[in-house]
């Protein structure tokens, strides 16, 4: 274990990201990670990145797990965003008993994935059963474990309430072979990621496979990254997916500007005054992206390993800057599409893809427009 926790994990993920960038098209073909990748990522201890110490993981600050996906997106994004989903999920360890989490992410491959929260679990002796089906489960391909959040309903069918009357919601796992999985990701963009759907019938989940995720009194690891919780840990990582993509795709622009006469043009590209002021506004707007980004997360994490507290000022603070960064990311990606010309519509070049696949990070949860008016509402009200 390295002595730095999360040391070596951006370079780790630098060495493996040419093996993965020339997996690229045979991912998209598939709709799957290649088992070259997903060898690379385990061997490499990619998956363990947010895993406790206690059981062998690398428990690394959150900026450390940041930058990794950022590398990995720019080789490419359905496998940052598979990665980036798996390993937010293992961080359910820090809620499970030690010996049931060895169980889980201590064999191999020790992939856990999970969906969306729908459905009810009813409870009954010695644990919970469930008949449902979930969506939106990325990374479910590779995962030996799923995981489902669940309301629960009392034996005589009455909806359990927590002490502030809200539905108790738990996280159910349970091996990936029970479940069956239903290929329906035919999606514009992160198409390799398998984001498909599974389900279960009269499955029983014994109790200690269960855990009230993201409720900090339920925590049995006492690390700062673990109070964070998966919520906002899902929104820095796929921001800084979202930042890998921008940085890769700008380069790419950077790259033809260099080589490219456009059509009727006398001079290459890097002559024209008006390609050289878009290149160096739309660098800007990454660089400054990314540098709220991190000042935000680094801040938090200074709070939070001092206190102990994530507030709901952090909270608040980190979806703002994690939408904030994934919408000026398409900015960017959409600025170097268009600065490409026809040259972007070809498969062949590295444009078309990375442009759904930005478009499909902007359509998911983390980049919602919704999420300016809360915080909006919140500096409104003082809350």
């Amino acid at each position: 274990m390295n002595a730095t926790p999360g040391g070596g994990l951006v370079e780790r993920a630098q060495a493996i990201a040419p093996l993965i960038a020339r997996e690229a098209d045979e991912i998209e073909r598939t709709r799957r990670l290649t088992p070259a990748v997903v060898s690379a990522l385990i061997e490499n201890g990619l998956y363990r990145s947010l895993l406790p110490q206690t059981l062998g993981g690398a428990e690394a600050p959150i900026d450390s797990f940041m930058q990794m996906l950022e590398e990995i997106a720019k080789a490419d994004a359905s496998t940052a965003w598979c990665l980036g989903q798996c390993t937010v999920c293992a961080m359910i360890a820090a809620w499970l008993d030690h010996d049931t989490a060895q169980e889980i992410f201590n064999q191999a491959p020790g992939i856990l994935a999970w969906g969306a929260i729908a459905h009810e679990a009813r409870s009954v002796e010695g644990g919970y059963r469930v008949s449902a089906r979930w969506d939106f489960a990325s990374g479910s391909r590779q995962a030996s474990w799923l995981g489902a959040h669940v309301r629960i309903v009392d034996s005589d069918g009455r909806p359990r309430k927590n002490a502030d009357g809200s539905p108790e919601v738990r996280t159910l796992l349970f091996p990936a072979g029970s479940a069956v999985l239903h290929d329906v990701w035919q999606a514009i963009g992160l198409a390799g990621t398998g984001t498909d759907s599974y389900e279960v019938r009269e499955l029983f989940v014994p109790e200690r496979f269960t855990a009230f995720r993201d409720v900090t009194s339920a925590l049995r690891e006492k690390g700062p990254l673990y109070r964070i919780g998966t919520g906002s840990a899902f929104s820095l990582g796929f921001a800084a997916v979202s930042l890998g993509v921008a940085r890769a795709t700008l380069d790419a622009a950077v790259a033809l500007a260099r080589a490219k006469h456009q059509s009727l043009a006398a001079s290459a590209m890097r002559d024209n005054q008006a390609v050289q002021g878009l290149i160096g506004r739309t660098e800007a707007d990454l660089r400054a992206a990314r540098a709220y980004l991190y000042a935000t997360a680094n801040a938090m994490w200074r709070d939070l390993s001092a206190t102990g507290e994530f507030s709901a000022a952090h909270r608040s603070a980190v979806r703002l800057a994690a939408t904030w960064t994934i919408q000026r990311s398409a900015k960017v990606v959409g600025t170097a599409y268009h600065m490409a010309g026809a040259t972007a519509v070809f498969r062949s070049n590295p444009f078309e893809r990375r442009f759904r696949d930005m478009h499909a990070i902007t359509q998911q949860i983390q980049a919602r427009d919704t999420h300016f008016e809360d915080v909006g509402k919140a500096i409104l009200t003082g809350e």
